[in-house]
């Protein structure tokens, strides 16, 4: 449904506040395949199947299987819009020339963080483990956010050679091409 990450030199306009500057944007979001009309032939089939199975042991008296099998559609059904909750999270990281912009855009909340580029720097951390993803992380003056928890390793090692391109080292700011 969604690409899971726009990468590379995206001239976009810039927001309200940075007038005539160039800016590059990045949106990341979490690859989702399931749409809500997929989700639900989803949820369908499996619950006539579950239900077909269920009604055919309930007519040869074995009733107590229809409650469990009710209880595992609903515990089915709320996984499944949990995760398409979560499909809609997006983070947008915002370069112009004088900050970095993270906003998280998830449900009900939505987080804004705003880094100094000069001062900013872009940190990938190795995993403590091979089963734990990297981490992300743009830091300046004692704060950090981490980008990116969504994506695959990949995905997060591109975007962070390109924000490494973009917002430089401390003390350090590259043209924005």
């Amino acid at each position: 449904m969604n690409p899971g990450i726009a990468l590379g030199p995206q001239l976009s306009p810039p927001p309200p506040g940075i007038a005539g500057d160039e800016v590059r944007r990045f949106v990341l979001s979490p690859r989702c395949s399931l749409t809500p009309r997929t989700a639900r032939l989803f949820i369908a089939s499996i619950a006539a199947g579950t239900f077909g199975v269920a009604a055919l042991f309930a007519v040869q008296g074995y009733w107590p299987i229809l409650p469990f099998a009710g209880l595992e559609i609903a515990l089915l059904t709320w996984a499944v819009r949990a995760s398409m909750r979560k499909g809609q999270e997006r983070e947008t990281i915002t370069i112009s020339e004088e900050s970095v912009v993270i906003q998280r855009h998830g449900g009900q909340s939505e987080q804004h963080s705003v880094f100094p580029r000069h001062w900013s720097k872009v940190k990938l951390h190795a995993p403590p483990t091979a089963l734990h993803p990297s981490r992300l992380i743009l830091e300046s003056h004692g704060r950090a956010c981490e980008v990116g928890r969504f994506l695959t390793e990949d995905e997060r090692r591109s975007l962070a050679v390109r924000l490494k391109q973009l917002v430089g080292n401390v003390n350090e700011s590259p043209a924005l091409r």
